[in-house]
């Protein structure tokens, strides 16, 4: 793998040239770089910026606007056919379609705050009247409760918080409504709501049809992963606060309690899939992929949302005990490096390695490393998922660390490599993020560009595609890349008012949702430190991969390191 990773090779380039530049050169100044690197990614024009702000912004109107003519009110896109996709009503059981789609326009809603992030108020306004006026939560479809969750309730949250925010985009407020997003929302939390019911662990039924609520046949199915049962606090948390009505922020806070203290002993890991009858795990796989990711990025952002320090005590707890078991490689990126660093798959055992493959969700950790202050380690990540992509056009769903091989080849336009890059560059303003998203956006003209949008790469091997466009595409994918670029959006003049979901939706902060509703977490604090926002090392914003042009006009004063003759 070390031959992909050019970003972290420079120092060893540049050695035989400046035998000066030291592994104490660079803890002291953190910016010894090749010219080689210095040149390609050291710098970025302001016409390549706003190019590939307008190629994302095309790029997202050539979907949305084909999604509205040839699908909308159906759920999806097939992009190759140019038609709607809902669910598969002849086939129940086809989960991978049903437990997304029930058919309630999931792509419009989904895209809601998209429109504003683009700048499309009027769209934005034409997009409410519509969903209020034609979308109906009475379906007799059987939906993922996380998945409505996170698209569809934090979708609606998120556009009716943001229609009622006087900061952020204050032209957003539409005359004449009346909450109708919220009405909505509480009706599909209601009906969400019953998949709690019943349950000996407080653990939700994976799934619940929106009319009948659990069925005989759901009952049979006792499987539910770590995510999608302990991923719905900050949107039901939400819903209590804007109802007023706290049995929603209960029953999430019961289901992330009752996960946690499942927690192994001897390890502190969680797994990936539990018995909601028992609470006895399943799946004692423990990584930070596909069915286990979001959890932990919901422990540190219910803290920041709610303000319940227990959360944040969790994150904590979680994370050194991840740091411990699952990462693996060398302690730092790029100085005497001979071990790239890496999160694996543990077991929650053991803490032993369970297999040698990650897989594409985990591209978004380094977001959350980020939101917790962990920089170096969050560059060091990223920069493993950025070589991934640059090796195939694209991030397949399972990759194979030790062989260097594409297990899953399947890309489907997910957003996590795009959201950590964003995030990454708004932490550093490093010109190698821009480049990063650059490549991705080419990458994705070229490889799954179709007649009528974007469809999944079946294949990053051979480049063949699926006929589907998942609404995430838009509410995530292009939202990410085009902030990344936008650098005057009013979401990044605000940013330190606001929260994504993991959907990528907009949350506007409030210290409304910090006073209690529900009962809080009973913890002893005795021992633990009181938090508080400290200042990084500024060393920090040019870690890896160094850009010494920005540490130039960002300090005048600095002397570089000179080369002995």
């Amino acid at each position: 793998m070390l031959r992909y990773l050019w970003p972290f090779l420079f120092l060893l380039a540049l050695q035989p040239f400046c035998r000066s530049i030291t592994p104490d050169v660079f803890r002291r100044y953190g910016l010894p770089v090749s010219e080689t690197v210095l040149q390609d990614y050291g710098f970025f024009p302001e016409k390549w910026r706003d190019e590939m702000k307008q190629t994302v912004k095309e790029m997202f109107y050539f979907s949305y606007d084909s999604y509205m003519q040839h699908a909308f009110p159906l759920d999806e896109l097939n992009p190759v056919e140019c038609i709607g996709r809902g669910p598969d009503w002849n086939d129940p059981s086809h989960i991978n379609i049903n437990d997304v789609l029930g058919n309630y326009s999931l792509t419009l809603i989904d895209s809601l705050d998209s429109l504003l992030v683009f700048g499309n108020i009027s769209e934005f306004h034409r997009a409410v009247h519509l969903i209020t006026e034609r979308v109906s939560f009475d379906q007799d479809t059987t939906v993922q409760v996380f998945e409505a969750t996170i698209r569809v309730l934090g979708g609606l949250l998120s556009a009716h918080l943001l229609l009622n925010d006087p900061h952020v985009f204050p032209s957003a407020r539409l005359p004449g409504y009346d909450n109708e997003l919220l009405d909505l929302a509480a009706d599909l939390a209601v009906r969400l709501s019953g998949a709690f019911d019943g349950t000996a662990t407080g653990l939700p039924h994976p799934r619940i049809n929106l009319r009948h609520g659990v069925q005989p046949d759901m009952e049979k199915i006792h499987e539910t992963c770590l995510a999608g049962a302990g991923s719905l606090l900050l949107e039901l948390g939400l819903i209590s606060h804007l109802t007023g009505d706290p049995m929603y922020g209960k029953m999430a806070q019961k289901s992330v309690l009752n996960l946690w203290e499942r927690r192994n002993e001897k390890t502190g890991l969680l797994g990936n899939t539990i018995d909601i009858r028992t609470g006895v795990w399943l799946d004692h796989t423990s990584g930070l992929g596909a069915g286990m990711d979001s959890f932990y990025e919901y422990l540190l952002k219910a803290y920041i949302l709610f303000g319940d320090e227990a959360y944040l005590d969790m994150w904590n707890e979680a994370y050194n005990h991840i740091k411990v078991h699952q990462r693996m490689g060398d302690v730092s990126c790029g100085v005497d490096s001979n071990s790239h660093p890496l999160f694996i798959n543990a077991n929650m055992l053991s803490g032993t390695t369970a297999n040698h493959w990650v897989d594409s969700l985990a591209a978004a950790f380094p977001a959350v490393q980020i939101l917790a202050g962990d920089a170096p380690d969050a560059i060091c990540l990223h920069n493993f998922y950025v070589n991934v992509w640059a090796l195939f056009g694209a991030l397949p769903e399972r990759f194979n660390w030790h062989a260097e091989q594409a297990v899953i080849p399947l890309y489907p336009l997910r957003p996590e490599l795009a959201e950590s890059t964003y995030f990454l560059y708004r932490a550093t303003r490093n010109p190698f993020y821009l480049h990063v998203g650059k490549m991705m956006v080419e990458s994705l003209n070229e490889m799954a560009r179709t007649k009528c949008g974007f469809a999944t790469v079946h294949s990053v091997l051979d480049k063949s595609l699926e006929d589907r466009m998942e609404s995430f595409f838009l509410s995530e994918t292009l939202k990410y890349l085009y902030l990344l670029f936008d650098e005057d959006n009013p979401v990044n003049k605000h940013e330190e008012r606001l929260l994504f979901t993991t959907e990528g939706h907009i949350l506007p902060l409030s210290s409304h949702y910090q006073t209690p509703l529900w009962d809080p977490i009973a913890t002893d604090r005795t021992d633990k430190p009181s938090y508080f926002c400290a200042a990084h090392n500024p060393l920090l914003r040019y870690a890896l991969p160094v850009e010494v042009i920005s540490w130039k006009s960002n300090n005048p004063d600095h002397q570089e390191p000179r080369c002995s003759q």
